[in-house]
């Protein structure tokens, strides 16, 4: 289990974003938490420094392009990119330096995943640099696939038959809790559970951290199989958890799972 780091844009800027707000209309009432006119390459040249390889950089909407690849050449190979890929950018963005890209949107048509989509994305990027974006919010006692900017519930649910269908397609999958993204009110520990007990390949899991310990709160629940990304707590976000807590606590698990090797 390890710390994943992240740096969302919105217009071309480094933000922290209340994630269910995010709707497509251009006067949506997005609740911003943090907006920084620090350069988005500044944080992966930080991220690079501190050997904090596997995050993600993510595009909130149009206007990000340049941004995105201008911290993927600061980090080269150290981070993910979502946010409107499709077969016809994914080959720019992994030339520029991501490690992979994360899809969601795209391969999902009337709530369902489209296979022939999918497959577009495999026959450009192959499995090993595809991640599938999960990301999900609660109805019922289930948890199901949102798209479109998170607004659109889809007819997936997160099951283990979902994971391990979708696992034969990527390498990875990451996955925003979505009612407590950006909430600062605790992690999805359910959510979590569920994503270490069914998910077959690396997952990361995303939204509502607000303290270091729950970086060892889902180490446990989800079984030390489930990866954390923490965004607007952090202290170089504006929020109160130090980064060089979450580096140091990186360091220390790594240490331990050298011993244990």
């Amino acid at each position: 289990m390890r710390f994943r780091p992240c740096i969302d844009l919105r217009n071309g800027k480094v933000v922290q974003i209340v994630g269910g707000t995010l709707g497509d209309a251009p006067d949506a009432a997005v609740v911003t938490n943090f907006e920084t006119a620090r350069a988005p390459a500044d944080y992966a040249r930080m991220y690079q420094a501190d050997n904090l390889a596997g995050g993600h950089v993510i595009a909130l909407g149009p206007g990000n392009r340049e941004a995105a690849l201008a911290a993927l050449r600061a980090f080269p190979g150290g981070m993910q990119v979502g946010g409107g890929i499709t077969p016809n950018n994914a080959r720019e963005y992994l030339d520029a330096g991501a490690s992979h890209v994360i899809v969601t949107s795209y391969v999902f048509r009337d709530g369902r995943v489209d296979a022939e989509r999918l497959q577009q994305m495999l026959d450009v990027v192959g499995r090993e640099r595809l991640t599938l974006d999960l990301s999900c919010r609660k109805r019922g006692d289930t948890y199901w696939v949102v798209t479109d900017r998170w607004q659109r519930f889809s007819e997936v649910a997160i099951t283990p038959e979902t994971l391990a269908q979708l696992a034969d397609t990527c390498a990875e999958f990451l996955v925003h809790g979505v009612d407590v993204e950006g909430l600062r009110l605790g992690i999805d520990a359910t959510l979590v559970e569920l994503l270490g007990a069914w998910s077959p390949i690396p997952v990361t899991y995303a939204g509502g951290a607000r303290a270091l310990a729950e970086l060892d709160l889902v180490k446990l629940r989800g079984r030390g199989r489930v990866d954390l990304s923490i965004g607007s707590a952090l202290d170089i976000f504006g929020g109160d958890v130090p980064y060089r807590a979450v580096v140091a606590w990186q360091r220390r698990q790594e240490s331990k799972e050298m011993r244990d090797a």
